[in-house]
């Protein structure tokens, strides 16, 4: 995503027991939309804990990713209550707006698209999810106006 990555800055500026390792990746993957490797070897070096390790915590929990994400996060619930009112076609409709053949991420890392599960609002369905924010009761027609919400000014023309 073209920013360097100066881990040690993070590092040296709030997180110096090993202890953190779960908030400085967060901080990490905050900044750069993904845990890049670099990063990872940095950490492990700074915090004198094996790579693997870091390794196994950074591919244990689904917040975290090793591959670069959109500035924005967009979750689609496929899940039953979903699936029955009409989950797949928000993110049929989803993929269609953003130019995406599946999930995944924009060519210009505007959005990270996948399908979820649950996000636990089976009242509202069908859901998406944009960052923290959740839309209900969605229709088709909604989802371009709701994305480009999102767009930022230089990705408008996406």
């Amino acid at each position: 995503m073209g920013e360097r990555i100066d881990v040690d800055e993070i590092l040296r500026d709030r997180w110096e027991r090993p202890e953190n390792l779960i908030a400085v990746l967060q901080e990490i993957q905050s900044r750069f939309h993904y845990l890049p490797e670099e990063a990872l070897c940095t950490v492990s070096r700074r915090f004198r804990i094996p790579l693997t390790e870091v390794f196994h915590v950074a591919t244990f929990y689904n917040c975290f990713s090793l591959q670069p994400r959109g500035h924005h996060q967009v979750k689609v619930c496929l899940g039953t209550a979903c699936h029955v009112r009409g989950g797949q076609v928000i993110m049929d409709k989803v993929l269609r707006e953003l130019n995406l053949p599946t999930g995944g991420t924009t060519a210009d890392f505007g959005f990270s698209v996948e399908p979820v599960r649950c996000l636990g609002c089976c009242a509202l369905a069908p859901v998406m999810r944009v960052d923290e924010r959740t839309y209900g009761h969605l229709l088709q027609s909604r989802v371009p106006k709701i994305l480009k919400g999102y767009r930022l000014p230089a990705l408008a023309t996406v």
